[in-house]
């Protein structure tokens, strides 16, 4: 059955593959970003439309017609402007909030961060205090300023929670989302982070969203994926 998706981001490395998964499976996708000069080639027979996902309003208009729509934003250009800006996350939720009330049949998929997965029962990755430091550090290369990010990511999956909203929020167990193959595998749970070589690509993530939107298993639900 065709859905008619629309994908918020699609000027990223994730959401241009989610723009292009969806039209390999044959569904109907408006791309949107906060600048025309934004969207890139490549996004085969989508329609490129202009929205600002941080405004209710706009984004309300944008989505009136659709049956999902995913959330594949990044709020900076870079780390450092991603932690400058990474309240937005939150301003960003409740908007899509504000605005999903107004259409309560559309569905809304969120690409969210790992840092709040679980590494043992009820304990955050986020919170593992030097452990956590060390991740961003070390294995993703990044400040340790960053966590301010990945709190903002949280807060925004909570925003999510609170709200009675048709909603899934994905949390990749993998700290890296780069450009690679597509296999088609991945591994799936739920708030616990997946172990082992977790990083999945933005290829397989974007099958796995896809898969998500088509099946529904996560509804009002975090799910994260990892790498097969």
């Amino acid at each position: 059955m065709t859905v008619r998706i629309g994908v918020f981001g699609a000027s990223g490395v994730i959401g241009g593959r989610v723009v292009r998964e969806a039209e390999r499976r044959d569904h109907e996708v408006t791309a949107f970003a906060r600048d025309a000069a934004r969207l890139p080639d490549g996004l085969g027979t989508a329609r490129r439309v202009v929205a600002d996902w941080l405004d209710a309003d706009g984004i309300a208009a944008a989505i009136a017609e659709l049956d999902v729509v995913i959330s594949a934003v990044n709020v900076g250009h870079g780390v450092a402007d991603t932690i400058a800006h990474a309240d937005d996350f939150v301003a960003g939720a409740h908007a899509m909030v504000a605005a999903l009330h107004r259409h309560p049949g559309v569905r809304l998929v969120v690409v969210g961060g790992g840092g709040s997965l679980e590494v043992a029962p009820g304990l955050q990755l986020v919170d593992t205090g030097a452990d956590f430091t060390a991740v961003l550090t070390e294995r993703l290369g990044v400040p340790a300023q960053y966590r301010a990010v990945v709190l903002a990511l949280r807060e925004a999956l909570d925003v999510y929670r609170r709200s009675n909203r048709n909603w899934t929020y994905l949390s990749p167990s993998s700290g890296l989302i780069e450009p690679g193959e597509r296999t088609g595998r991945y591994r799936v749970g739920g708030d616990q982070l997946l172990a082992g070589d977790a990083d999945i690509s933005a290829e397989d993530l974007a099958v796995a969203l896809l898969d998500e939107v088509e099946g529904a298993r996560f509804v009002q639900r975090r799910f994260t994926v990892a790498a097969a």
